[in-house]
């Protein structure tokens, strides 16, 4: 990915859509949006990672580095395969237009999903059934496990239990025990599968709408992956484990500009001696599998790779961490060898976000990576700022702002005067656009030199604080956000589309 197109982009979640069964999803909602950025001048569509969500209902912490979210699959599409009937979506709860009642939406979705799995296997003659046998049969090497973990957690897991509670033969993965559960746990490992051949289904579907349109996915790939997960369950030699299967070290990051104790996030951190022995062959199949989902991959918090923040498990917060060394550019050479273009390179965008030495952007400049460069972290007063567009070199990726940031009107209202002073002067504008900036910081975005621009569908907008997705080491009330589309006019596809034209962003 060494040379960039210079294309645009908008960065919004699935869940985060319109639609009438409590968040958005892959029905008619997320094809509409894809029509919108066309008429919009966009060419990227950048969502954050497509598996479960996990505790706090964040998407970076699924039960599995494979598996896409039940939660996104249309139920409405169910419907027209004959496994939901009339009245099974005649009566919806009264969910909020402008957030995510995860608690509600899953026992809604997983109720009607179970019941449309029933109706599914108990048919006698289904046409489908030779596409769902031909779907587990291409993703068994990690749907097989996934599905008996899914189940096993329903039948052991609960009020917070990890598997490492689990009886201690399952726990630790006896041949016997295993095959046991299997049989004993047959239907509930047939509608695991199936949940994920309906999203792998409709995904596929709504990936081939867009690309036809000449919009690309982006997608996300965290670098860790949950303590109670399929992943950690079934690959326990590849991850710093103590004899009973807990973490003995955690991930996170020291303190930084989003929180002075750092950030304990709880990840289980690699191994990464057995990853190199066995040729890192578990990095390719995770890249794989998102690279068959995601036209580009953004690998978060990609410095890990260099070195990472270990913290004890016992550890409160991120405080008493310390550094250690990553594997460097050796996983990145096992993806480009089965993974690469004709010349070797990889779709990937580094997020190089926080804490970055010189180590870690020569890491990045070797593997041939785009960096990514967030305005709001630009105004400090220091023309140096390499968040700055004057910085920029063109393999880069700009962003007013994350899922972790503010969204920017949020952000322009919590500066100090000073600050704003700096902004407005950088900008070359008075204090009577104050209404209208985030319009100048997305244009400032397209205007630059970066390859990439993505905004986030929030300061299209003009959202204030209210709307941001993602409030790090905050525990509740996170990725909630959605919109509704009477808050989009012409103005928004027309704006985007002539600074589209008029940068260079447009798709030739």
């Amino acid at each position: 990915m060494n040379s960039l197109p210079r294309h645009n982009g908008i960065l919004l979640h699935p869940t985060s859509l319109p639609g009438p069964h409590g968040s958005g999803d892959l029905g008619p909602a997320a094809y509409h949006f894809v029509d919108w950025l066309v008429g919009a001048g966009q060419s990227l569509w950048q969502v954050l990672p497509l598996g479960s969500v996990g505790p706090g209902n964040s998407p970076y912490i699924s039960p599995s580095a494979f598996a896409g979210s039940e939660l996104l699959i249309d139920l409405g599409q169910l419907h027209d395969a004959g496994w939901l009937s009339d009245a099974d979506l005649k009566s919806v709860p009264d969910f909020p237009a402008d957030r995510v009642d995860y608690d509600a939406v899953r026992r809604f979705r997983m109720t009607h999903l179970r019941r449309a799995a029933k109706r599914f296997f108990g048919g006698r003659k289904v046409p489908q059934r030779p596409a769902f046998e031909a779907f587990c049969a291409d993703a068994h090497a990690w749907l097989d496990d996934y599905a008996l973990f899914m189940a096993l957690d329903m039948a052991h897991g609960g009020d917070g239990r990890m598997w490492q509670d689990w009886p201690a033969a399952l726990a630790h993965r006896q041949p016997d025990a295993l095959r046991e559960a299997r049989d004993r746990q047959g239907d509930e490992i047939s509608f695991w599968k199936f949940c994920q051949w309906r999203f792998h289904e409709q995904w596929t579907a709504l990936k081939h709408y867009a690309n036809a349109r000449r919009i690309e996915i982006v997608g996300d790939l965290p670098i860790f992956v949950a303590a109670h997960s399929a992943d950690v369950w079934s690959n326990p030699a590849l991850f710093d484990l103590d004899p009973h299967g807990r973490p003995r070290v955690v991930a996170g990051v020291p303190p930084d500009y989003f929180s002075a104790t750092g950030q304990r996030w709880g990840n289980p951190l690699y191994r990464w001696s057995t990853h190199a022995a066995e040729g890192y062959r578990w990095w390719v199949e995770r890249m794989r599998q998102t690279m068959k989902l995601c036209d580009v991959v953004r690998i978060d918090h990609f410095r890990g790779f260099e070195s990472f923040w270990e913290i004890p498990a016992e550890a409160e917060t991120a405080i008493d961490g310390q550094w250690r060394p990553g594997p460097g550019e050796a996983v990145f050479d096992a993806m480009r060898r089965e993974l690469g273009d004709a010349q070797g390179r990889l779709r990937i965008i580094a997020e190089d976000l926080g804490i970055i030495t010189p180590e870690v952007n020569a890491l990045r400049q070797a593997i041939g990576l785009p960096g990514m460069r967030i305005l709001q972290f630009a105004f400090d007063g220091d023309a140096k700022n390499p968040y700055l567009p004057h910085n920029y070199d063109a393999s880069t990726v700009v962003y007013t702002g994350t899922h972790d940031n503010d969204t920017t009107r949020g952000w322009w209202e919590s500066l100090a005067n000073p600050e704003k002073d700096y902004v407005r002067a950088y900008l070359g504008v008075d204090d009577a656009v104050e209404e209208d900036l985030h319009w100048h910081l997305i244009r400032l975005a397209c205007a630059s030199v970066a390859s990439l621009c993505v905004i986030p569908m929030q300061d299209v907008l003009g959202l204030d604080s209210g709307h941001r997705m993602n409030e790090p080491s905050r525990s509740e009330g996170s990725w909630e956000w959605r919109f509704t589309w009477k808050q989009v006019d012409a103005g928004h596809a027309r704006r985007l589309a002539e600074l589209a034209r008029l940068y260079g962003r447009r798709r030739g």
